[in-house]
């Protein structure tokens, strides 16, 4: 009789006790692995937001500040210029808005009014003979200007043209993507705050698929 009750008593186990020493190991290491892998994807996720909003929010930056510019400086093409600008805007919110963007960009205060000035006239010129520093990743073909300088667009209709606010009108400036190797040539034709932005036609010709920055560009001018 007394072996019996030790028999039953050791074959006996408390509700809920499924599981071995061995077998609750390997359950919670296979749970840690799942949490350890959401976590990593999440973290990846939120990487890439945060790439894709540095461009929206730098190029909304960008724009908002010429549009200060311009409002404090006013011209015969203002009132055009500022419509397009607002929608470029409303473009640029919409995609920050569908990205998760949450950083407040607000408008710059107005720099002071300035007399309206005219490029003086002056003889055509050719690109220098000599080619830029080797170190500058220029292309050669003239004097590399706004060195760190992103290239954003300016919202503008129209055949390819740039605007500047460090330029005269009619300045011909080259503008290379490193990031595609892709560049242009653009004449200055419009007032800005920036050291060169393109308009529409010319930033889709150097821009990457779905970017509204040009980090890397290098900015030379060649007439």
């Amino acid at each position: 009789m007394t072996g019996m009750r030790r028999s039953r008593s050791s074959a006996y186990k408390r509700p809920g006790s499924g599981l071995t020493g061995r077998n609750r190991k390997v359950a919670i290491g296979v749970a840690i692995a799942a949490l350890a892998g959401g976590a990593l994807a999440v973290g990846t996720g939120m990487s890439s937001a945060s790439t894709t909003c540095d461009g929206l929010d730098q190029s909304l930056r960008d724009t908002v500040s010429f549009m200060a510019d311009q409002r404090a400086h006013p011209n015969a093409q203002t009132d055009t210029i500022l419509a397009n600008r607002q929608a470029v805007v409303d473009l640029i919110n919409v995609q920050r808005q569908q990205a998760g963007c949450t950083a407040n960009i607000a408008a710059p205060p107005a720099a002071p009014a300035r007399k309206p000035t005219t490029a003086p006239a002056r003889k055509p010129t050719t690109a220098p003979a000599t080619t830029a520093p080797a170190n500058n990743n220029g292309t050669g073909a003239g004097e590399v200007v706004c060195k760190g300088s992103t290239v954003t667009l300016s919202g503008e209709a129209g055949d390819p043209f740039a605007s500047s606010g460090t330029f005269p009108v009619g300045t011909r400036l080259k503008v290379t993507n490193l990031d595609n190797n892709k560049s242009i040539t653009v004449t200055v034709q419009t007032t800005s705050g920036s050291c060169v932005l393109l308009n529409n036609a010319a930033f889709e010709q150097v821009r990457e698929p779905g970017k509204f920055l040009i980090r890397r560009a290098v900015i030379e001018r060649v007439g």
